[in-house]
């Protein structure tokens, strides 16, 4: 999702090839692309890059009149650290509120665990932070739409799958990012996904 939004919400024309990362015929195709083995990947060219935070980065550099990063030096400081601790954190989050758009909202079946409530108060820290101190003029995180809100997208869907109960200013930004036009496209065509994984739905 994270580079999709990117490429999709600056209209930038690129090709996507769609691949069950949870079915085993697929692994063989997704090492062909990137000896990782990991998904999403960019092909530009004779240049493979994986990694959706890599991948980011490399399109802020060949594309830079779209300001993927913020500008002003404080504020893209604080959306690059944001941005990879949510790349690389949270995993008490991620193993208890798994991305699902087809589960109808409920919290999770075993409620949730003080470590998942320490991550959403953290996530919502830095919301209002953000917010606070960069985005007063937009609806995300540093005002105009970012490679910040990029990162956050998936963990803003996972916030209203769950029903998490939360204050006026991370609200407004979960809403932002669900109101967003390549969100909107986005999330139409996974709804369109025939497989399932019954492991999320169980939760």
């Amino acid at each position: 999702m994270r580079p999709w939004l990117a490429l999709a919400e600056h209209d930038i024309a690129f090709e996507e090839e769609v691949l069950n990362i949870y079915d085993p015929a697929s692994k063989a195709k997704i090492l062909s692309y990137s000896p990782a083995g990991k998904m999403p990947i960019l092909i530009d060219g004779e240049n493979t890059i994986w990694d959706s935070l890599a991948i980011l980065e490399t399109l802020a550099d060949k594309f830079p009149q779209l300001d993927l990063w913020p500008k002003d030096p404080a504020a893209r400081g604080l959306a690059r650290s944001v941005s990879a601790e949510m790349h690389s954190g949270f995993v008490p989050l991620r193993k208890a509120m798994p991305m699902n758009l087809k589960r109808a909202p409920a919290e999770p079946k075993a409620g949730f665990a003080a470590d998942v409530k320490a991550d959403i108060r953290r996530i919502c820290d830095i919301f209002t932070e953000a917010r606070t101190r960069f985005g007063t003029r937009g609806d995300f995180l540093f005002g105009a739409f970012s490679a910040a809100d990029c990162m956050f997208a998936p963990v803003a869907t996972r916030l209203r799958t769950y029903a998490v109960k939360l204050d006026t200013p991370c609200a407004d930004y979960v809403e932002a990012i669900h109101n967003l036009g390549s969100f909107k496209r986005w999330k139409a065509a996974a709804l369109q996904e025939t497989w399932t994984q019954p492991d999320y739905d169980a939760l």
